[in-house]
């Protein structure tokens, strides 16, 4: 479904990626794994148009996603969480959520299935985004990308800062688009919230590919993270 064909891409004259390949499958989730400044971050910005390609292709469903403006790249059926959530603040729940269903023009019945996900937004749809808690952000940031439909789901460490409780709220979603055939690239910092429903990890390194593995291979034998991820 998506396909990342060895592409370089950076900040002006500074290269963070180098020939980095990736793919990920319908109902499959890829985390994507590296030490800080490894570039994976710039990997999603990359994918969604943000950062433009030096060399290379990004493709999705065929269809070559790096020939695309960035506001064309959601209609496509992609949800980007980035890092840091980037809310509309002063907007109320409800309203950041409008935002994510006309992205598209997905219809009232699959901001229903969102809330249904996410139970505690429906308690909060009248309070301005800026005044949750930060696993609350969290979640909003994560239903208002679901509201385009996604059937590429990209999470930019999805449990930075929260409490063990909302990283479970988070994952136990996560898990369930996958299940639902949705796409999902993951990348996150804390390895053991995520190692449980990942399929695969790619590591990566001075953005290179390292390799990447099943992730039951890492299960089994922690060392192998310890090897690429280790201080």
């Amino acid at each position: 479904m998506l396909e990342v064909e060895a592409i370089d891409a950076g900040y002006g004259r500074a290269q963070v990626l180098r020939g980095l390949s990736l793919s990920v499958a319908p109902g499959e989730i890829l985390c994507l794994l590296g030490r800080n400044g490894a570039g994976k971050t710039t990997t999603m910005k990359a994918i969604m148009g943000l950062v433009p390609l030096i060399s290379g292709a990004v493709r999705f469903k065929g269809e070559i996603l790096s020939d695309l403006p960035a506001h064309k790249v959601p209609l496509r059926g992609i949800g980007y969480v980035p890092q840091g959530r980037r809310l509309f603040g002063e907007l109320t729940v409800a309203q950041n959520l409008e935002i994510g269903l006309l992205a598209r023009g997905s219809d009232r019945a699959v901001l229903g299935d969102v809330l249904e996900l996410f139970p505690r937004l429906c308690e909060r749809l009248e309070q301005r985004a800026d005044t949750l808690s930060g696993g609350e952000q969290q979640m909003l940031a994560t239903a208002r990308a679901l509201c385009l439909r996604p059937e590429l789901l990209l999470l930019d460490e999805p449990t930075e800062g929260l409490q063990p409780s909302m990283i479970e709220a988070i994952r136990q979603v996560v898990a369930l688009m996958r299940d639902r055939g949705t796409a999902v690239l993951l990348v996150e910092q804390r390895v053991d919230a995520v190692l449980s429903i990942a399929d695969r990890v790619a590591f990566i390194e001075n953005g290179r590919n390292l390799e990447t593995l099943d992730a039951a291979a890492l299960r089994a034998d922690h060392r192998i993270i310890e090897r690429h991820l280790g201080v």
